[in-house]
């Protein structure tokens, strides 16, 4: 049955779903929902796909204060020295347990509400520092950075903080902040990154004032430790709506309720100490006060939490892979082939300049996405925290897989085997184990890609798809097609325009400058091509999802050169370049990685129009038979 114009859900007007089976359109819908609720986008990052960079929010820096720095400072020292003194990571990895006295330890520094305010407990510091102290713990240990990621990037500390009442606020955040572990329950046995396939079901009391909860969650990180848990759960439909309309609802539930079973604890490759499990809810009776934000908000709550919970992922990169460039750079200066050190052949050298420019453009990606958070915690930073997260994961695991390459049997031996016969017991191994999960978990890379690329086409479609949508009245899309056609009359000659300007305020170094023109340029082709993408492949662009990969890689390319660039300059003006090698060594850094990172865009645009998709997509389906 056709829905009228005035029952038209508002995605409708944006994509046909006419064509689209019952699953589809309800996943569709279900997605598209949650974009809604997320509001419109309005960042430099989604700019990058339309060819208008807009630098305002990035040139200048946004600089963290001293005062915050100084807050952050003092936490972080507490941290390391109790790290250093009190953690074993080798042996947490070889038993598959955190001792007690790091958990009890870790709640005394307050560890546990590094974000949470202080009139509840918590230290009440920055997102800019919280993604510092998860670069410390990722340079260290990644069963701990999962323990206090999960706990309060994911937890129940940052869904309340941002959404909560503050009846909530006193009663789970002073919990959480003195040290009771929260965790977040979403993945299901057959629903990974689709919502509309979610089978836990909460369904309220006759009285209304509960509901009770039934169904299984999987992977659920924490759960054998926690207190709390957010628990996401479809509610009953609307009225006048269809049961397939159910929405999704989040509830902060006590661990401690009846009908509460962890049926089994997950092992996996790397991570051997993460407190992850399969939990079955069974009747579990939930007040209606514990539902956060409203009833049918939860695609927003867990929108938002994931977001900014991605930003942790990098960060912990981050400190991962300072650490393995330092490893690296220790055995490439003392290891001797051939009458010199590994690190003077080119092989070796290039592997170690990668590693130092990739690790400075992760922080600066970091600082950037964090500083954008403390500016407002409700901010829209889904493409921010996605290319963080996608980029960033997986240039990590390339400087982790080299580490390895470069350490050569010595990387691949384990910590324990290499102290046992008198060697430095360096966990290279370890780390790329541990390493492994970050381009899988909170959003793989593939499903990163596809995230951003919908993100990336959302603004043509809100301008052509009516045009599309063969479920509109012809009146309708014949209007919408003027529109469309009189937007791209004014847009797209402006793509081809020479700009000699960056756009880009403040004291800037003239280098920078340069690379942020090269930026504009660059996203000015890339909103080009990504046009002509659409004119040629219409409605069908969407199922091309390695030519999208394509674009978004470029988009990913641009933004961590945006940034390092503008990291880079803020840096140097601000007398802070000595930390890292001085003004020449921080400028040769940028302009490594900026021409490294256009012979990527090259090829990237080289692959858009001359590649062998069509032919694997075939060869691939003969597979599937």
């Amino acid at each position: 049955m056709k829905e009228s114009p005035e029952t038209e859900k508002p995605h409708d007007a944006v994509i046909d779903t006419s064509k689209m089976t019952a699953g589809e359109r309800a996943a569709l819908e279900m997605t598209e929902a949650a974009r809604e609720q997320a509001g419109e986008r309005n960042s430099f990052a989604g700019s990058l796909f339309m060819g208008r960079p807009d630098f305002s929010s990035l040139a200048p820096f946004p600089a963290q204060s001293v005062e915050d720095r100084d807050q952050g400072d003092a936490f972080l020292q507490r941290l390391t020295n109790f790290l250093d003194s009190n953690t074993d990571p080798d042996a947490i990895d070889r038993e598959g347990e955190i001792p007690d006295e790091v958990f009890e330890g870790l709640a005394k520094l307050g560890a546990f509400g590094i974000k949470i305010p202080t009139k509840y407990g918590g230290l009440g510091l920055s997102q800019t520092n919280y993604s510092r102290a998860a670069m410390e713990l990722g340079a260290r240990d990644g069963n701990l950075t999962a323990l206090l990621s999960a706990h309060q990037s994911i937890g129940v500390p940052q869904p309340v903080i941002v959404f909560g009442t503050e009846e909530q606020k006193e009663k789970y955040l002073t919990r959480c902040a003195a040290g009771e572990v929260s965790a977040f329950a979403l993945t299901e046995p057959e629903v990974g990154s689709d919502p509309a396939k979610m089978k836990t079901l909460a369904t309220p009391t006759e009285d209304g004032k509960h509901f009770l909860i039934n169904g299984e969650k999987l992977w659920c990180t924490n759960s054998l430790k926690a207190g709390l848990i957010v628990v996401m759960a479809k509610t009953p439909a609307p009225e006048g709506k269809p049961e397939s309309a159910k929405p999704i609802t989040a509830f902060v539930v006590d661990m401690d309720t009846p009908g509460i079973e962890i049926t089994h604890r997950c092992r996996f490759m790397g991570l051997k100490a993460l407190y992850n499990g399969v939990v079955r809810f069974t009747n579990v009776k939930v007040p209606r006060e514990n539902i956060i934000l409203a009833e049918g908000r939860g695609l927003k709550v867990a929108l938002t939490t994931l977001n900014t919970g991605r930003i942790t992922l990098p960060a912990a990169c981050v400190g991962m892979s300072r650490e393995c460039l330092r490893i690296s750079s220790e055995w490439a200066r003392k290891r001797e082939q051939w009458g010199a050190p590994i690190g003077k052949h080119d092989a070796i050298a290039q592997k170690l300049a990668a590693m130092d420019a990739d690790t400075l453009a992760m922080e600066a990606m970091v600082r950037y996405t964090s500083a954008l958070v403390d500016r407002d915690k409700k901010a829209d930073i889904r493409i921010e925290a996605a290319f963080g997260k996608m980029w960033g994961s997986e240039r990590a695991w390339d400087i982790v897989d080299d580490t390895m390459q470069i350490r050569g049997g010595r990387g691949y031996e384990t910590a324990d085997s290499l102290k046992a016969r008198g060697e430095e017991p360096i966990p290279v191994e370890r780390m790329l184990r541990d390493c492994r999960i970050n381009t899988i978990f909170e959003g793989s890379s593939e499903i990163m890609r596809l995230f951003i690329a919908r993100e990336a086409l959302d603004p043509h479609l809100k301008v052509g798809g009516p045009v599309l949508n063969s479920r509109a009245p012809m009146k309708k899309r014949l209007t919408a097609a003027m529109k469309a056609a009189w937007h791209y009359a004014k847009w797209y000659p402006g793509l081809w325009l020479p700009r000699f300007t960056s756009g880009a305020s403040g004291d800037l170094a003239p280098e920078v400058r340069a690379e942020l023109r090269r930026v504009r340029n660059l996203s000015r082709k890339l909103a080009r091509r990504l046009f002509h993408a659409m004119l040629r492949h219409g409605p069908k662009l969407e199922k091309k999802q390695a030519l999208l990969g394509r674009f978004v890689d470029i988009g990913a390319e641009l933004f961590a050169l945006s940034t390092l660039a503008s990291y880079t300059g803020h840096l140097i003006a601000s007398g802070e370049a000595a930390k890292h090698g001085g003004r020449e060594t921080l400028l040769r850094k940028l302009s490594y990685f900026s021409k490294r990172s256009r012979l990527s865009i090259a090829e990237s645009f080289r692959g858009i129009r001359h590649n062998a998709d069509a032919e694997g997509y075939r060869l691939a389906r003969g597979v599937l038979e």
